[in-house]
């Protein structure tokens, strides 16, 4: 498909990308006939890209080291369609020739030979939402943090639903945006959830409103550093226009807003799980309410439901439907749709998810708690733990998590590639838990978890798989991870699982490769 080519970098005679954007219903292919673009992998999000390049007018050429059957159906489709497509071993080891522009995928990390070989050469370099923000006028509220994105992504999207609005989840969750905002019926608005790595390959998005809602230590083996991925959050209110919502209680969120460059007249709204004061959106007596988005707000608040009517009432939900709210508030949507939206609003499937109650001990799964904060939050929500807990660590640590949470800790079962990280952790902070480590590398490693795990805890425990790291050491993503867990809680216990939708998990797909794909959920 297709050999390598010796780069000579970006012609001086190239098109000029830099300052394009094509409003919806305007000419969408100047520069582009002339442009010849790169675009780093071929999985969910580089195929929309491909594809919607090619409608450009472009010239693209499509590079991806996995030359697994998807990726070869994928290719063949782009083939047909005009595009070059280089699959395999060596496919991104160097750049083809005179690209104008390189467009990568979010699970290509800064230092892939391609992206090193195009920043060398002056090659820009855009991820799949740049390049979507510039194809479009749909204004967006997008939704950034370490944890709850997808959640909050989906309830926003619900809200806008019940306001009558088009409009969809896309981004880090849902369909690609470059897919999306090609739909020919338009849309009204988008909620678009953005992962860190996707911030860092953009620079002109330019939301109507956006949302930090959270920021802890994750994803340190990709960025860096801990700033470089604080700063790389902080570029979604680069150029808000309407709203910067932040956590009240993350100071790093409420200062990320301080230090953005946005369009003046933006406001900087807070979201608390206590008393709202002015500008904010909080609770008063178990009721969401708002201080932010009505005439009289130095006097009174508007209404928005009571905790009991969200889809759990736990204080990390009641934090996401605040910050959709607040977002969808600040599109003018009606404190009843953000009633009608948020009562529509399901779990997600790998969520703190109880999926039975055996002998007086509850299964939960929290696949989806990847990073130590997520794990915190489930093992806060519980007196009594066995805890089955490891995979990739990202380079976090968790000393602290461990050191906090020891009292509640009957017994730990850690499986993956890092688990000795966790295990350092509870031999310091606290040596009296039970330690059982698994050194089993392959996805059959969870039935062994969940039997150890069945024979260590007691009636009125809760068995959680909270891994506090990535699936990828043994598992595609994290949703395979809480598949396999549930299969095992059903044969161990011999008990009916309950059931939850699962989210359209993407751009994590089953059997795509983290180093060279979509991955960005974890």
């Amino acid at each position: 498909m297709g050999g390598l080519a010796v780069s000579a970098g970006p012609r001086p005679d190239g098109p000029d990308l830099a300052g394009w954007r094509g409003p919806r219903g305007g000419d969408h292919s100047q520069p582009w006939p002339r442009a010849t673009v790169v675009v780093g992998g071929i999985a969910r999000s580089g195929f929309a890209v491909a594809d919607a390049l090619l409608q450009l007018g472009a010239r693209v050429i499509v590079c991806d080291e996995s030359d697994s059957p998807d990726n070869l159906e994928r290719a063949t489709l782009l083939e047909v369609l005009g595009a070059e497509v280089r699959l395999g071993t060596g496919a991104s080891a160097e750049l083809p020739a005179r690209p104008d522009l390189l467009i990568t995928s979010p699970g290509w990390r800064p230092d892939n030979p391609l992206l090193r070989q195009a920043a060398a050469l002056g090659v820009p370099i855009w991820g799949e939402p740049e390049l979507a923000w510039r194809m479009s006028d749909v204004p967006w509220l997008a939704i950034t943090g370490t944890n709850g994105k997808t959640t909050t992504t989906r309830m926003l999207a619900e809200i806008l639903t019940a306001a009558g609005l088009r409009t969809a989840a896309v981004g880090n969750t849902g369909a690609p945006i470059t897919e999306t905002v090609l739909d020919p019926e338009g849309y009204d608005v988008l909620a678009v959830e953005l992962s860190s790595f996707q911030l860092h390959w953009s620079n002109s998005i330019a939301p109507w409103s956006a949302a930090v809602l959270n920021l802890a230590e994750d994803h340190v083996d990709w960025h860096g550093s801990m700033q470089a991925y604080a700063a790389d959050k902080a570029r979604i209110y680069s150029g808000v226009s309407h709203a910067c919502v932040y956590n009240v209680a993350d100071p790093a969120t409420e200062q990320m807003v301080v230090d953005a460059e946005v369009v003046e007249g933006a406001r900087a709204i807070g979201f608390t799980l206590g008393v709202p004061g002015l500008s904010m959106l909080g609770v008063v007596d178990d009721l969401l309410v708002d201080r932010a988005f009505v005439a009289e707000r130095r006097t009174s608040a508007a209404e928005l439901l009571s905790i009991s009517e969200l889809p759990s009432p736990g204080p990390y939900t009641v934090a996401n439907a605040l910050a959709a709210a607040a977002l969808a508030r600040s599109f003018d949507v009606s404190p009843r749709a953000v009633r009608d939206g948020l009562r529509a609003s399901t779990p997600l499937k790998h969520r703190m998810q109880l999926l039975a109650t055996t002998d007086g001990i509850d299964w939960i799964d929290d696949s989806k708690a990847t990073n130590p904060a997520a794990a915190e939050a489930s093992l806060a929500s519980h007196d009594s733990v066995v805890w089955i807990a490891g995979g990739q660590a990202k380079g976090a640590t968790f000393d602290d998590l461990v050191r906090r949470h020891a009292p509640r800790l009957r017994a730990a079962v850690l499986i993956g590639v890092d688990a000795e990280r966790i295990a350092e952790a509870l031999r310091r902070h606290a040596p009296q838990v039970p330690l059982i480590h698994l050194e089993a590398t392959d996805s059959g490693v969870m039935r062994q978890a969940v039997e150890r795990a069945h024979e260590l805890a007691r009636p009125g425990d809760a068995v959680l798989l909270a891994p506090g790291a990535a699936s990828h050491d043994m598992w595609s993503d994290f949703a395979a991870r809480g598949r396999d867990f549930a299969a095992a809680v059903a044969t161990v216990t011999g008990s009916d699982l309950r059931t939850q939708p699962d989210p359209d998990v993407h751009p994590a797909e089953p059997g795509t490769d983290p180093s060279s794909g979509d991955s960005t959920k974890e």
